[in-house]
């Protein structure tokens, strides 16, 4: 069976920690960033945690997940 691809667009979006998380960039923050408060542009740096099933889902795209049963 030939190997899984990762998906493209997954991979420049996500970036995967030492111990396994999803990290992410927040929303907000690309563009008309002119009006908004520097409070907020500044929260919006720090980069999020993916949590739950969302991770999970993300994790099979950027293809790092392997189910329990497959772990060495």
């Amino acid at each position: 069976m030939p190997k899984m691809k990762s998906h493209s667009g997954a991979k420049k979006r996500f970036k995967l920690t030492g111990s396994g998380k999803l990290k992410h960039a927040r929303a907000g923050k690309a563009h008309l960033n002119e009006h908004k408060p520097t409070r907020r542009t500044r929260r919006l740096s720090v980069d999020g945690v993916l949590e739950g099933a969302d991770a999970k889902k993300m994790k099979k795209l950027v293809g790092s997940y392997k189910p329990k049963s497959q772990r060495g």
